[in-house]
């Protein structure tokens, strides 16, 4: 009887993993990889603030535009506006010097001037502007308290012009002593109503008012128009006379001349000259009713008769 041993040959290697498995397990750890850096990238744009923070507190803050990273996992990275921003103020009731009542509405314009202080102090974008609101009508309640109510309204006595920009200065100036690092470029009155009960009496009163100037005006202008008429009546006469002057001094020039030529003519035939003043006579002696009784023998009668001899 033969014994048949069988002999199975091992090399002693570990089996080695398959290529596909490898490769995943790269790519899978690239991805990861990616992933964590792209979600610690952020941007800054010309208009933002970045503010980082690590563990809650402000490590840096980011203004200008670029591409910035972020330590993972323990930084996170906020945003703040940079622009200009509108906020409109909510309606407030005051007082006037002469004690009426007014509506105010009006709106500022503001920045952030220094994000960490804002952050710090203010904490949000809304407290910062509740902040600025409190601000804004202590200061204009205060100043509009100074001026009557005609002179808020009145167009012609208004100050408002130059009380926006002291109410701006002021605002800002207990802003930046409370450190909001916050800033308002600009605060403006944009409607001012009155009180519905107060109304009616105050239009009464201000069309009296106008109905007033209008009259005023009226009656400038009438003594004005008299003034005028006045002044040209006295240049017409003043005109007239110098005329009529001008006019006798002419009649009286030609008046002398005519006598002059009629005495020089007169001369060179007196007898002539004897008989044209008869006849002017008669003329103005004789008229249509008067009977003249001439003797036969008289020159004139002659010459009536056709006698010229």
């Amino acid at each position: 009887m033969t014994d048949t041993t069988s002999v199975v040959s091992f090399d002693g290697n570990k089996p080695k993993r398959p290529k596909l498995f490898r490769f995943i397990i790269m790519l899978g750890l690239g991805i990861i990889i990616l992933v964590l850096i792209l979600s610690n990238v952020y941007i800054v744009k010309e208009n933002e603030y970045k503010v980082v923070r690590q563990f809650g507190e402000i490590v840096r803050i980011d203004q200008e535009p670029g591409l910035y990273f972020k330590t993972p996992f323990i930084q996170s990275v906020t945003t703040l506006p940079k622009a200009q921003m509108f906020y409109d103020v909510a309606e407030a009731e005051i007082n006037t010097k002469d004690k009426k009542r007014i509506l105010l509405n009006h709106y500022a314009v503001w920045e952030i001037k220094n994000p960490k202080e804002m952050i710090q102090n203010a904490r949000t974008l809304e407290n910062a502007e509740s902040k600025m609101d409190e601000f804004i009508f202590s200061i204009v309640r205060a100043e509009l308290g100074r001026l009557n109510y005609d002179e808020i309204i009145n167009d012609e006595k208004s100050s408002r012009g130059s009380l926006n920009d002291q109410i701006t200065e002021k605002v800002n100036e207990l802003l930046e002593q409370d450190r909001y690092g916050i800033n308002v470029v600009d605060v403006r009155i944009k409607r001012i109503d009155l009180p519905t009960e107060n109304e009616q009496s105050v239009y009464k009163r201000m069309i009296s008012e106008r109905e007033s100037k209008a009259q005023e005006y009226l009656s400038m202008g009438d003594a004005q128009k008299q003034r005028i008429i006045a002044q040209t009546d006295r240049e017409v006469k003043e005109m007239l006379a110098r005329a009529q002057a001008d006019a006798e001094r002419i009649r009286a020039s030609g008046e002398q001349e005519a006598a002059r030529i009629y005495n020089e003519t007169f001369s060179k035939d007196p007898e002539f000259y004897d008989f044209y003043r008869t006849l002017e006579s008669y003329k103005k002696v004789i008229g249509e009713d008067t009977v003249v009784i001439l003797p036969a023998d008289s020159p004139y009668a002659k010459w009536l008769i056709g006698d010229t001899e």
